[in-house]
């Protein structure tokens, strides 16, 4: 008998990173560095153990339940449980719920022994296996310590993974409810394919969170105070677009929603999923009836149930703050909308900007793909006024990691204390421009001064081992194996079609210690999926991102101001010997200083420093640069200005100026790849030699004519078709005109060309612009080099 096609067993499956594992009974839970997580365990239970980076050590308590003897794993403690006794004994609010019941039910943190497992040479993706022999608790921990700058041996902390596969597959239990971010003042639950109504006072906190996940909840909220006047004011989600300038609010400093009057009525604060719609209406009958579906529940009816009561007039379909609503316009502006983002215990938390009639639903629509084709319940919870949140928007490195809320960086109270324009930049948030000063005051400061500007972002990968040069040799395009100690190279990072998917710096500390710095988290994993293509097993990539903060000092006065403050030892060059692309290890002011490194490099085509030190120390940096910069009139630097100085030196942006679809011929950044000098093969690099034999596009400098500025992404023309595309562009205060990035077919990238910039529909309206020269400014780049 023939077996039908979809039910061969071999036939590929959906890929759903995050949800529900295809792998009946497989379980999954992440142990973030420093930190432990607790799982609940029966008898025939197997659980692994992987340490993902490699060199972390991990502890293993197991709890028994009261009253009984038999072990729950064939463990030997040989140690205090370190991470879980601290944890215990200091924490108010521990956020894995397995620790949080087991702290609540009097576990005792003196009385805790841990085993140990992995090491200091554990290799990457390392596993320890075990099968419980009775019910009870394991809490598995991941201990780290501070990353010292001046160690011989760099190992910051790092991620462990648990993989928990159930004796008893059939029985897949709900996802765990998140733990309350406080007390709550209310806190129930939204039955599938129903709503319910709420009352919340001014400044309190609404969570609503998606249980299982792919799960659209509707919100409606009302000013009370109004009602009680007998006057209906709710969200008005055109009123609030119209505002915020985005399809819907987020944290920061567009996060706010706006009724009909243009007053505020609550604001977002935390948000795990980041996809949201605020354009169509909660699903209604007509939506149901239409598609063949009538009497179906829907959430409209749903909610003129529930509000009635506070004499809101039923409505045919309800205008929402539709959360989880997978919704985006096409290519030809239709309105399109797919399964949500939203995963198991995602969340959306808003305060309230006065009292208010709140009603949430889990909407019943199991016609399409809104939820995901099985609608499943909502949870709200209200926390008190009194409490404080931090404004967060979450990111996941790769779609099966859990989420990681918005930071705020080592030296964010400072920065905090000088201005209130923060936006969020690669998971942290960074200063768009400074209170009293503005973009164009702190680039001038740069141009004829100095400036210092916070830069913690970048994210930090220590390489360790005797492959470790091997690794970057292949991975990287410069030639590392002409770097020598105290050296940067900047480089560019491509796949095997020649895309680059990153852009860097590395830091060669010793023969086989390296420090790589890039703009995005997954280059990490990269290089560690390349080293274990490759059969380079004695090499470790670590993430140092939370071990290494740092701040840029730019600018000519910048290595007068910074002089004073730089103390090296013997065996590492003096700071006024540093030449461009070269580094030191030292400490601030004298020997008995916090450590630091500091590097002659920079991103804003002056002479410059960054100085890089542990978060501990961020503030009693930042305090040392800043008064040691008065004198020489030194001012903060936000990204906006940054944005001016680095189009203006040709210095190009991740996502802007190069993609993965971008070669480094066509990013402007060609002289990372010496085909004909570095000999070693490396990752791109048969697809780089046929780019480079057969140019396609190339980056160029545009000059605009006139006033009027260009914009990432407006199309430029010769004659009636498109010849390129502007990647950035700014209005350059130095030259006192418009100027752009652009990346040009080749036939038109020759100095003097003419061509136009198109506006509105590309063909509607121009601005005249010719190519030129660039970097626009210093084009030999003797300032940074002075």
């Amino acid at each position: 008998m023939t077996v039908p096609t979809d039910r061969r067993p071999d036939r590929r499956r959906l890929l759903l990173p995050g949800l529900l594992s295809p792998e009946p009974g497989l379980e999954t839970y992440w142990v973030r560095a420093g930190g432990l997580t607790g799982v609940r365990l029966a008898a025939g239970d197997e659980l692994t153990v992987v340490d993902l980076e490699g060199r972390q050590v991990a502890e293993l308590t197991t709890l028994r339940p009261a009253g009984t003897t038999q072990p729950v794993l064939e463990l030997v403690p040989d140690g205090p449980a370190t991470v879980l006794r601290s944890v215990v004994a200091r924490s108010t609010r521990i956020a894995d719920p397995v620790v949080a019941h087991l702290v609540r039910n009097g576990l005792d943190p003196t009385r805790l022994e841990a085993a140990r497992l992995f090491g200091e040479w554990s290799p990457a993706g390392a596993t320890e296996r075990f099968v419980a022999q009775a019910p009870g608790t394991v809490v598995v921990a991941a201990p780290g310590h501070e990353m010292r700058l001046d160690a011989a041996e760099a190992n910051p902390p790092s991620d462990l993974l648990i993989e928990l596969r159930r004796a008893r597959r059939g029985m897949v239990p709900p996802p765990p409810l998140p733990e309350p971010l406080a007390e709550p003042v209310l806190d129930f639950r939204v039955d599938r394919a129903s709503a319910r109504s709420y009352e919340v006072k001014a400044g309190q906190y609404i969570q609503i969170i998606d249980v299982e996940g792919r799960q659209c909840s509707d919100f409606l909220a009302f000013h009370s105070h109004r009602l009680q006047e007998g006057i209906e004011r709710g969200l008005d989600s055109t009123a609030t677009r119209y505002f915020m300038g985005q399809a819907y609010p987020q944290p920061g400093l567009h996060g706010k929603f706006y009724d009909p009057d243009m007053q505020p009525l609550v604001e977002v604060v935390q948000d795990t999923v980041g996809r949201h719609d605020t354009f169509g209406l909660a699903c209604n009958a007509k939506y149901y009836e239409d598609m063949g579906y009538p009497g179906h529940v829907n959430c409209t009816d749903n909610f003129n149930a529930e509000l009635g009561g506070y004499g809101i007039a039923p409505r045919a379909g309800w205008p929402a703050l539709n959360l989880f609503y997978n919704t985006a316009f096409d290519g030809q502006n239709q309105l399109v909308f797919d399964e949500p983002w939203s995963r198991p215990g995602d969340y959306v938390l808003m305060r309230a900007g006065t009292d208010l009639v709140c009603a949430s639903s889990a909407c019943p629509d199991d016609v399409d793909p809104s939820n995901g084709w099985v609608p499943t319940d909502v949870h709200v919870r209200v926390y008190d006024a009194e409490r404080k949140f931090s404004m967060a928007i979450a990111h996941r490195v790769t779609p099966d990691q859990p989420a990681k809320l918005t930071k705020k960086t080592a030296f964010a109270d400072r920065t905090s204390a000088l201005t209130r324009q923060f936006v969020e930049y690669r998971g942290y948030w960074l200063p768009a421009s400074f209170d009293g000063h503005g973009p164009q005051e702190e680039y001038w400061a740069c141009r004829e001064r100095a400036a210092v500007m916070d830069l913690s972002p970048l994210r930090k990968f220590e390489v360790l081992g005797p492959d470790a040069e091997a690794l970057l040799q292949y991975g990287v395009t410069r030639n590392i194996r002409k770097l020598s100690h105290g050296q940067v190279v900047y480089s560019a990072v491509c796949n095997e079609t020649g895309g680059m998917i990153d852009d860097c710096t590395v830091f060669r500390l010793g023969d086989t210690n390296f420090r790589f710095v890039c703009g995005d988290e997954y280059t990490g994993t990269w290089l560690r999926e390349q080293a274990e293509r490759l059969g380079l097993d004695r090499v470790w990539v670590k993430h140092s991102t939370d071990q290494l903060h740092n701040i840029a000092v730019q600018g000519p006065a910048s290595r007068d101001l910074l002089r004073e403050l730089i103390w090296t030892p013997n065996t590492q060059p003096s700071f006024a010997d540093l030449t461009w692309f070269r580094f030191a290890i030292g400490r601030l002011r004298d020997h008995n200083g916090i450590p630091i490194l500091v590097s002659r490099t920079g991103y804003s085509g002056e002479l410059g420093y960054e100085l890089w030190c542990h978060p501990d120390h961020g503030n009693e940096l930042w305090d040392a640069v800043w008064a040691a910069g008065r004198p020489y009139g030194m001012l903060p630097l936000g990204l906006d200005a940054l944005d001016m100085l680095r189009i203006e030196s040709g210095l190009v942006f991740a996502g802007y100026d190069f993609t993965d679809q971008t070669d480094p011929y066509e990013a402007g950044v060609g002289f990372t790849v010496p085909l004909k000098s570095k000999e070693d093969d490396f990752s791109g690099r048969e697809a780089l030699l046929a780019r480079k034999a057969s140019p396609q596009r190339t980056l160029v400098g545009l000059e605009l004519e006139g006033n009027e500025p260009a914009a990432h992404g407006d199309c430029v023309h010769v004659g009636r078709y498109q010849v390129g595309v502007v990647t950035s562009a700014t209005r350059s205060p130095v030259l006192r005109t418009n100027i752009a990035l652009c990346r040009m077919a080749v036939e038109h990238a020759e100095i003097g060309t003419d061509v136009e910039i198109g506006k509105l529909d590309g063909h509607r309206k121009r601005i005249p612009a010719r190519v030129v020269r660039f970097p626009f400014y210093d084009p030999d780049k003797e300032r940074p080099r002075s």
